[in-house]
Formats: C-alpha cells, sequence, structure tokens
C-alpha cells in the first residue's frame, strides 16, 4: 500500500487516541474528587444546586441544602467542590476582604467629584439660595391647602353663576336623563 493513503488513517487513529484519552484523564479526577468529599465541604451537584455536604457514603452523598431540608444525592451528581470562600460568596454572599489595601468605593458619588470641604466653600461662595428637598412644616402643608380650597371654591361658583345666567336667558333648561319631548 502507498504510504499517502495510510497518512489520513493514521492521523485518524492519532487523534481518536488523544481524544479519549483526554477524556480518561478528566473522568478520574473527578472521580478523585467525588471521593475526596468530606462532611462540611460545600459542593454544586451537576444540576447546578449549592448545599453543604453532612454525611458521605460509599455511593450516595446526604447534602443540607437550608434549614430542615436534607437531600440524598448520589456520588455521580457532584458537579464539584468548592472552597470555603467561593461557597460563601455565592450561597451567602459574603465576601473575604483578599486585598485590604483595596481602594474603598463610596456608598454615594460625593466624593467622586469633589471633597467636603470644596463642597462648602463652592456654596458659601456661590449667591444661590440652597434648595430644601425634605419635607414640608405643618403649618406651610395647612397653609397651602386652605390657599388650594378657595381657588376650588371659587371656581364652583364660577360656573354655577353661569349656569344661573343661561336659565335666565329664556332659554328652556337642559334635558337630563330621563325626560323626553317624544310620546
Amino acid at each position: 500500500m502507498n504510504t499517502l493513503t495510510l497518512l489520513p488513517l493514521i492521523v485518524l487513529i492519532a487523534a481518536m487516541f488523544l481524544l479519549t484519552r483526554s477524556n480518561k484523564k478528566r473522568q478520574q479526577q473527578a472521580q478523585n474528587m467525588r471521593n475526596e468529599v468530606q462532611p462540611g465541604s460545600g459542593v454544586r451537584t451537576i444540576g447546578g444546586m449549592y448545599a453543604t455536604v453532612k454525611e458521605v457514603n460509599d455511593d450516595t452523598v446526604l447534602l443540607d441544602a437550608g434549614p430542615g431540608v436534607e437531600l440524598l444525592f448520589a456520588k455521580n451528581a457532584i458537579g464539584s467542590v468548592l472552597t470555603d470562600d467561593e461557597y460563601n460568596r455565592i450561597v451567602h454572599g459574603v465576601e473575604h476582604d483578599l486585598k485590604s489595601d483595596a481602594a474603598v468605593v463610596p456608598d454615594d458619588a460625593s466624593s467622586l467629584t469633589e471633597t467636603d470641604d470644596e463642597s462648602a466653600d463652592a456654596a458659601a461662595a456661590s449667591d444661590d439660595k440652597a434648595v430644601d428637598l425634605g419635607k414640608k412644616d405643618e403649618a406651610e402643608e395647612t397653609a397651602e391647602a386652605k390657599t388650594e380650597d378657595k381657588t376650588e371654591d371659587k371656581a364652583e361658583d364660577e360656573v354655577e353663576e353661569a349656569g344661573t345666567v343661561e336659565a335666565k336667558a329664556g332659554e328652556e333648561p337642559k334635558k337630563t336623563d330621563g325626560e323626553t319631548d317624544a310620546k
């Protein structure tokens, strides 16, 4: 046989060998990881559920998924064993402070534009009045309510006067529901 015809066959066999070898290596690592699972460690199942290992048997694992929730899984259902920091970050939302020297991000944006001293100086230098966005006093609220009531009463009086002027002009009053001329 010609070597050119054997070359594609040899490449195909080599590729299959490499692929099966890497798959076996991954499966062996996963099996070792599942065998090393101990009570108290955080795990993620192949279904994506996070839980804490409570008890380990030969083929099964008892998981604590929450207060009063215990689930029995096959060992093969364990997708990965998580470190304590990673488990706490995902499940409890607790961030471990790895960088204590890192810059602290403020809760508000005031420090991003200027410092507190500069803002006080800028406010004192400008002639503008400070705008109060807080809640109004009760006295102010009652005064505003009284003026609104007066304006509403005036508008109602004007509407009533307009209706009486039309009636006095000699026109028939407008028909209301239930009144008809047809007999």
